[in-house]
């Protein structure tokens, strides 16, 4: 059954964002349509998957790199459907989609097996911490989204109406992205001081969560007091993806330290 879920979104996300891009390029609106209700259908897999694995596991799915991976690609689709709904923002629906199902795709690639709770991972601080982290970095992630929307819309018409819709999403993505980062760092630094007797250890993790939350605090200071926007800030949304995906996947994969506990799986900050 959990492997019918898991499979079943990522399938179904993949035929929407198929068709949403040819809906895209032949300016079709009855095939995007169809590609969001498809895709609302694997938002339901992804979302069932989730909970079948927590009420199988005993606990809230997040503890190691792959159900890490599959909380980030939902948090990236719930914002997404959230502002598809609340603002109409069909800009944003074609590079969300395609973000939202690599980071899902990448989780197929890592070891699904169930496995108890580790100590350190048993405290009150579990769910607060890490999905802060996940739903900061999908921020990031759709405001990313926004920049290469924008560059390619302003890139054909730089009089688009839209360009001040999605350089005002941009900025507002990056500020709650950062506000949750923030709020990750701060709850994972008194998690450490409870398990580790430090607030801080200089762990890979921490050095590259704190790396990206500098990196995105020094985009949101030129945006409000040095007035860079449009292009500027779309071209930060767009290269400051790559920060983000190292801190999620490089750090873990290629470092280790106390956020570590064996290939490919790890508390994720």
């Amino acid at each position: 059954m959990l492997d019918i879920l898991f499979y079943a979104g990522i399938g179904l996300y993949f035929l929407a964002m198929i068709l949403q891009f040819f809906g895209q390029v032949w300016n079709k609106e009855n095939l995007q349509k169809i590609s969001w209700s498809i895709y609302m259908m694997g938002f339901a897999a992804h979302t069932g998957y989730l909970l079948a694995r927590g009420i199988t596991a005993g606990r809230v799915p997040m503890s190691n790199q792959f159900e890490f991976a599959v909380m980030f690609s939902w948090g990236i689709s719930t914002v997404l459907v959230f502002l598809h709904y609340r603002t109409g923002a069909g800009w944003l629906t074609p590079v969300g989609m395609i973000m939202g199902w690599g980071i899902y795709l990448y989780a197929a690639l890592l070891p699904r097996e169930i496995h108890e709770l580790m100590p350190a991972l048993r405290s009150v601080w579990f769910v607060s911490h890490i999905g802060s982290a996940a739903f900061s970095y999908s921020m990031f992630m759709l405001a990313g989204a926004s920049g290469i929307r924008y560059l390619l819309i302003s890139g054909k018409n730089p009089e688009d109406d839209r360009l001040e819709e999605i350089d005002y999403f941009i900025y507002r993505l990056i500020a709650i992205g950062l506000l949750l980062l923030t709020v990750t760092i701060v709850i994972g630094a008194i998690w450490a001081e409870e398990a580790w007797s430090s607030f801080w250890t200089w762990d890979p993790k921490e050095v590259w969560a704190l790396i990206t939350w500098i990196l995105y605090a020094i985009g949101l200071h030129l945006r409000l007091n040095r007035n860079r926007r449009g292009r500027f800030m779309a071209w930060f949304a767009v290269v400051s993806v790559p920060v983000v995906l190292f801190t999620f996947i490089g750090v873990n994969t290629l470092m280790s330290g106390l956020h570590s506990y064996g290939a490919l799986v790890g508390l994720l900050m």
